[in-house]
């Protein structure tokens, strides 16, 4: 009997292992190894469906945020990320609205809170003038770290920032993760301003920064999965009213431009986001139906308008678009 009872608990053990193998290989099944979330499409307006530039990838086991505008900490919490969880931050340039989400995302995610938990420094990496600026809000913040050390006995590791100054080419390789910079052309008096290439397991993502249409982004995007584009526009009206409008517009690329990248890189999906469409309060500003409408004169590929929390499943057949979280 007790032979017998040893070998029927023994037949249950190895059933339940197996069960257990296969519920593990269903889940690891359904989490795709290669996604990107758009955090936020805006651009400096403070609206609350369009949070400021930031666009995560997730590729095998690494975070990587592009970008850290306003609310992305937010935006990562709704999709229960925690803010230590990033293994790094790249900066496409250095204007505000790219980078006012940095320092809490640098405090924050230092707390020790599920939403917190960074474990070792905050790594990010960026154009020149990035570790000066990081340097810089440590000594703004010094007052909340320096109680923080004192009374809560955190380590100052975890807000310590490991800054990386950029040029074009390679600039990470981990894990089989390989993302280049690409420099693009955001205006003479802003340089330098990259776009991103990110590689893992022969697919590929490209993000381009803030652009004037410049034609090497597209030799760079030729044939990846995913191409995700800056585009700006504004009503005719607006922009014969003052010569400002027009300056700005000449610092992005036009809906008509984006479809011309578009169509030379031939993209698997092409996406749209961090829109600059400008008002003045009284002349509205273009759709977002609009500046698609624009767009498909030059590109009649396929498209997708962005949106803040909208995710790209990259897979080995294709990219599929999840809509928007409510």
């Amino acid at each position: 009997m007790g032979a017998r009872l040893t070998t029927l608990v023994s037949i249950w053990v190895l059933g339940l292992m197996a069960f257990t193998a296969i519920q593990t290989d269903v889940k690891a099944q359904d989490k795709p190894d290669f996604e990107v979330t758009m955090l936020g499409v805006g651009s400096p307006p403070p609206f609350m469906h369009r949070f400021g530039p930031a666009t995560l990838v997730r590729a095998g086991n690494k975070y990587l945020l592009f970008d850290a505008g306003r609310g992305v900490t937010q935006r990562l919490w709704q999709d229960k990320i925690s803010l230590g969880r990033i293994d790094m931050l790249f900066l496409t340039h250095l204007h505000s609205d790219h980078i006012v989400g940095i320092p809490d995302l640098l405090l924050t995610g230092w707390l020790k809170s599920p939403f917190g938990n960074r474990k070792g420094k905050f790594n990010i990496t960026g154009p020149k003038g990035t570790t000066a600026m990081m340097d810089h809000m440590v000594k703004a913040f010094a007052a909340d770290i320096n109680i923080r050390v004192e009374d809560q006995k955190f380590a100052r590791e975890g807000v310590t920032p490991n800054s990386n100054e950029i040029v074009p080419g390679v600039v990470y390789d981990d894990e089989g993760v390989r993302v280049t910079a690409i420099e693009v052309n955001h205006g003479e008096k802003i340089k330098p301003t990259f776009g991103f290439r990110i590689d893992y397991k022969g697919r590929s993502v490209v993000i381009s920064g803030d652009t004037k249409y410049h034609p090497p982004l597209a030799k760079a995007g030729a044939g990846a999965d995913l191409f995700i584009h800056a585009v700006a526009g504004a009503k005719k009206e607006l922009i014969e009213s003052h010569k400002m409008w027009k300056v700005i517009l000449d610092h992005h690329t036009s809906p008509e431009d984006v479809g011309r990248i578009f169509a030379e890189a031939k993209p698997k999906m092409a996406a749209l986001h961090h829109f600059v469409t400008l008002t003045n309060g009284k002349i509205k500003p273009p759709s977002l139906g609009d500046l698609l409408s624009r767009l498909k004169t030059t590109y009649d590929g396929p498209v997708t308008v962005g949106a803040d929390r909208m995710r790209f499943i990259i897979g080995t057949d294709g990219v599929t678009v999840v809509s928007a979280k409510k």
